[in-house]
This record gives structure tokens, C-alpha cells and sequence, in this order.
């Protein structure tokens, strides 16, 4: 059964309608604001050429004052107005943006996967830069409306001192919006296409940094670098376009800006000369033609900025409507309960069938790595249950019936090259700060030598990916993260591949002391880890050949003994 998000993509102009939907109200106010600074400054020039016609016509003192006090409250209102409507729509504006990267950000991390040809340096970009100038159309509109609003009185007020003027100031209004709206989809298409080798870009950086060690090793950083400069120099030649539209975008905006208002003057003079308007109402049009430049600038700017947003929202449409591979169930499985591998086909898996009961310590053993992979891919949920034959079942239920965040929270399932991330020692392996069992996974994990380096014990500060670790610190904090975390069924794959024999022993009877009782697998060809197993399975062609205590099979199965023996 699918949900609605999922029955068809999700356009950027839905995702807009949306952003503004919920700002409803405080665009309104903003709006309102906006409105207001736009109606006084237009208003200034209306009322200098109110001051001079009346002061040259009653040459009253008391008129003056009263006209100079009616100037210092539009200027009052012109500042209140725009200090309090940008603050109300700035904060709108943050706030939306932090809503959709947050989106944008959980989609990333779904643990269903998701069909997107996107990398993740990619999905950082739209989750950054391309959500804020999403929500930049909170802003967009309300300005695009005072500005109209601008527009609208100048006009009026020009029409009533001479039909001629007001026309000159629609009319040109209409032409210039006309011109410009043609070229804001020259921006639009550009934008789009920058942000995707901006993101391509970043995709690029994000493989370097997550390779780099592998790649000093063989020598392949410079060719590697290469590639980033390519790709970089093709994301400037595009950000050079772009720049170069703009700056076409913005030249003639104000160059047609520029020509409406030197036409305004020249008319209002002409009229003026031909005596069909007064010398107030001359100070008035000369004085709105001036500012009439700065709406009509915001104005002409709108669409520019609609069509970046409706970029950067079909951007975000790509993360935020791609189907799920999979839709998950409702169901919660049995605490405690067992796992069980049910005939299941799936890469180098072939009818793998064997079931792990509750509290039981199973080691699998492959003879082709491929298939100890594809079997952690299908305990871990990467793969969906569509997509193999088969079933996975948890406390007597099949995976497909359950929750993600059932599944989540009965059985872990850590990789072998498990994630470390920017923090401590103790934010590594306690991520939520809720385990009570953080000091025995340390311990069980043999990391104690790590914590006892260093002054700070496990506040020790930790670099991005583990950078200041070696590889087998590493191998270490990601298996205390595992064991921290105490869930009913645990799956461990390769966890000791980077330490050495004596300390993977250790670790070995640590592990199978602190789960005992719950049911713990190990997808693993370490002879300290088989032997402290309950049992050992043996894979091979993607099906379980042997069973047997590991050293059982050393005794009699030649092939095993061949395959573990170090």
C-alpha cells in the first residue's frame, strides 16, 4: 500500500505552495508592513510637493510646521515599518528554511532506502543551500506586493496631478516586468544547472574525505584530486554564466528603471511648461520619478528571485518525493524474540535458511566474503524485502510487517566500517546519552587503553571520521558504540578485522560474556570470535554447508580448517 506522498513525485511549486500555506500570516503582517514603508516613502515626495504648493500659495508659518511635523511622522512610520516587517518576515523566513532542512536532512537519513541517483554531499547542498533559497519566497512575495503597492500609489498620485503621468508610470511598469520576466527564465534555467555541479561538486569533496586514507595508500590522491578539479571547474564556468546573466539581468533592469523615470521627469517638466500642472505638483513628480526607481528595482528583482526558489524547490522535490523502495509495517516483533532466515535468494545468497534462537551466540563464516555482504545488507533493512526471495523474521514476524523503528530498536546490525563522527569518545559511543552500559562496552571492547591515553579519559576530543584515531581505535569505538546501545539482537560484521590476535581474543570472550543471554551473531572469519560462539555456520555458494562448535569443524571439516586457520 503506498501513501500519497509516494504516488507521484512531488513538484517544486508544491513544495513552495506549501511554505507559503503555512506563513500565512505572517507574510500577511509583513505584508501590512511592507505595505506601509512603501506607501510612506512614496508619500514624501507627495508631501514636499504639498509643502511647496501650499507655502508659496499661503506663505503661513503655522502651515509649515504643521507640514514639517506630517513629515516626521511618515518618516517615523517608514522606519518602524520596515524595522518590524523584515523582522517578522526574516524570522518567518529562518524558520522555514530550518523546517525543510530538517526534512530534507530525515529523508537522507532514512533507513529505508530511497531510489535517488544522489550522493550525499549532494543531499547536504539541498538540505543547506537550496532550502534557504527555498524559503526566500517568504520574503519574495510580500516585498514583490509593497512594491506594487509603491508602484500603485505613485501612479495614482501622478494621475491625479495629469492622466498623462500616471499611464507613463503603469505602462512602463507593465513593459519593464514584460522584458524582464523573459530573462528571469535564462536565470532560472542556469541556476538550476549551477546547483547541480555545485552539488556534483560537493558530492566529489565528500568521497575524497571519506577515501583519503585508502587513497594515500596506493597513490592515487593526485588523480583523485583531478577529478574534484573537474568537476570544481566545470561547477565556476557555470557559476561564471550565471553571474554573467545576472549581471545582464541587473544592468538592464536598471537601465529600463532608469529610462521610466528620466521619463517621468522630462514630461512632468514639459507639463509644467505648458502650465497644466503647478510647481508642487512638478517637486512631487520629479521627487517620485527619483523614488519610484527603488520599488520598480525590487519589483524587477522578484522574478529573479521566484525563479531561483522554484529552482532550488524542484531541487529539494528530488529528496523529498522519491518513493520509499519499501513501505514499512506497523507491527512490533517479541522482545527478546529470535531470528530467523527463511530461504532467502538474494545476490551470492542462494536458499540460505538457518534460524538464531533467544540469547543464542551464532557465528557465520563465509567462504566468499560477497556473501557475508549481502547477508548484512539484508539483516540491516538496506536491502528491501521485495527485492530478495524469501523472508527475515524477528521474534517470530517478518520484517516486512514491522516498523522501521521496531526493528530499529529490537536488532542493530553495525558494519564493519561503522561511521565515527566529530565529538568525543563518549558521544561516539553514547550518541543519545542514555545507555547505562557505556563503561562495559568499553571495556568489552578493549577501547580502556584509548580512555586511560589521554587526561580526558572518554571526553576526549574525536575529529571528523575518526582522524585522529588509527584504524583499529576506530574498529574499537564502533564496536563499543554497538555493544553500548544493548539491544535484543545484535549483529556484528567483521568487528575485529583492524586489531591484533591477542586483543581480538580478549575481545572476543569479552563479547560473548557481556550478551550472554541475549541473542548475539557474528558475521565473521576470526578464529578467536568462531570459537567463542555457541555454534558456527558455514556458508558456502551462498548456503549453509556445515554446523557445528568451531572446533568441532576444525576436527573434521578440512575446508573449514583451510578457510580459518591462521
Amino acid at each position: 500500500m503506498t501513501t500519497p506522498d509516494t504516488q507521484r513525485p512531488r513538484p517544486g511549486s508544491d513544495i513552495l505552495r506549501t511554505a507559503l500555506r503555512r506563513n500565512i500570516g505572517a507574510m500577511a503582517g509583513g505584508t501590512v508592513l511592507m505595505g506601509l514603508y512603501q506607501a510612506g516613502e512614496t508619500a514624501f515626495p507627495i508631501a514636499l510637493g504639498l509643502i511647496v504648493e501650499h507655502t508659496l500659495r499661503d506663505r503661513h508659518l503655522g502651515s509649515l510646521g504643521l507640514s514639517v511635523a506630517a513629515l516626521a511622522v511618515i518618516i517615523t512610520t517608514v522606519s518602524l515599518s520596515w524595522r518590524f516587517g523584515m523582522r517578522v518576515l526574516q524570522k518567518a523566513n529562518t524558520t522555514e528554511a530550518h523546517r525543510w532542512r530538517v526534512r530534507v536532512a530525515a529523508c537522507g537519513l532514512q533507513p529505508v532506502a530511497r531510489d535517488l541517483d544522489l550522493k550525499s554531499g549532494e543531499v547536504l547542498t539541498i538540505a543547506t543551500e537550496d532550502a534557504d533559497q527555498t524559503a526566500d519566497i517568504i520574503e519574495v512575495v510580500p516585498l514583490l506586493v509593497s512594491s506594487l503597492v509603491a508602484v500603485v500609489v505613485a501612479a495614482v498620485a501622478l494621475g491625479l496631478a495629469d492622466i498623462r503621468l500616471g499611464l507613463l508610470v503603469i505602462v512602463g511598469t507593465v513593459a519593464i516586468l514584460s522584458v524582464l520576466g523573459v530573462m528571469s527564465r535564462r536565470i532560472g534555467s542556469s541556476t538550476r544547472e549551477q546547483q547541480a555541479r555545485v552539488a556534483r561538486a560537493g558530492a566529489k569533496v565528500a568521497d575524497l574525505i571519506t577515501g583519503l586514507r585508502p587513497l594515500h595508500g596506493f597513490g592515487g590522491n593526485q588523480a583523485a584530486f583531478r577529478s574534484y578539479r573537474r568537476v570544481s571547474a566545470e561547477a565556476r564556468s557555470q557559476a561564471i554564466t550565471v553571474a554573467r546573466v545576472n549581471g545582464v539581468y541587473a544592468g538592464t533592469a536598471l537601465a529600463l528603471n532608469a529610462v521610466l523615470a528620466a521619463a517621468v521627469t522630462l514630461t512632468a517638466g514639459w507639463l509644467a511648461f505648458e502650465g497644466r500642472i503647478n510647481i508642487g505638483e512638478l517637486v512631487m513628480a520629479v521627487g517620485l520619478a527619483q523614488f519610484i526607481m527603488e520599488p520598480l528595482k525590487m519589483f524587477s528583482e522578484m522574478p529573479k528571485y521566484v525563479m531561483m526558489a522554484r529552482a532550488s524547490a524542484e531541487r529539494m522535490a528530488l529528496v523529498l518525493s522519491a518513493p520509499p523502495v519499501t513501505t514499512p509495517g506497523t507491527e512490533r516483533p517479541a522482545a527478546g524474540g529470535d531470528l530467523e532466515i527463511d530461504c532467502v535468494r538474494y545476490g551470492a545468497l542462494r536458499e540460505l535458511k538457518f534460524r538464531v534462537s533467544a540469547g543464542e551466540f551464532v557465528a557465520v563464516t563465509a567462504y566468499q566474503p560477497r556473501a557475508a555482504a549481502d547477508l548484512a545488507s539484508v539483516l540491516a533493512g538496506n536491502t528491501p524485502p521485495h527485492a530478495y526471495e524469501g523472508a527475515l523474521r524477528l521474534g517470530g514476524r517478518e520484517t516486512a510487517d514491522l516498523s522501521i523503528e521496531a526493528v530499529r530498536a529490537h536488532m542493530l546490525v553495525n558494519p564493519y566500517d561503522g561511521e565515527i563522527f566529530a565529538g568525543t569518545l563518549r558521544s561516539n559511543i553514547d550518541p543519545s546519552g542514555t545507555s547505562g552500559s557505556v563503561a562495559e562496552a568499553v571495556e568489552a571492547s578493549m577501547l580502556t587503553d584509548v580512555v586511560a591515553l589521554h587526561r580526558e579519559g572518554l571526553d576526549h576530543a574525536v575529529r571528523d571520521r575518526g582522524a585522529n584515531l588509527s584504524g583499529g581505535q576506530r574498529q574499537r569505538l564502533s564496536l563499543a558504540r554497538a555493544l553500548a546501545a544493548d539491544t535484543d539482537v545484535l549483529v556484528l560484521h567483521d568487528p575485529t578485522t583492524a586489531v591484533d590476535a591477542v586483543t581480538e581474543q580478549l575481545i572476543a570472550r569479552n563479547i560473548a560474556e557481556l550478551r550472554r543471554g541475549r541473542t548475539t551473531v557474528v558475521l565473521t572469519s576470526s578464529p578467536a570470535l568462531l570459537d567463542a560462539a555457541d555454534r558456527v555456520l558455514v556458508l558456502d555458494d551462498g548456503a549453509v554447508t556445515a554446523e557445528d562448535s568451531h572446533r568441532n569443524l576444525l576436527a573434521t571439516d578440512e575446508a573449514y580448517c583451510r578457510a580459518v586457520a591462521r
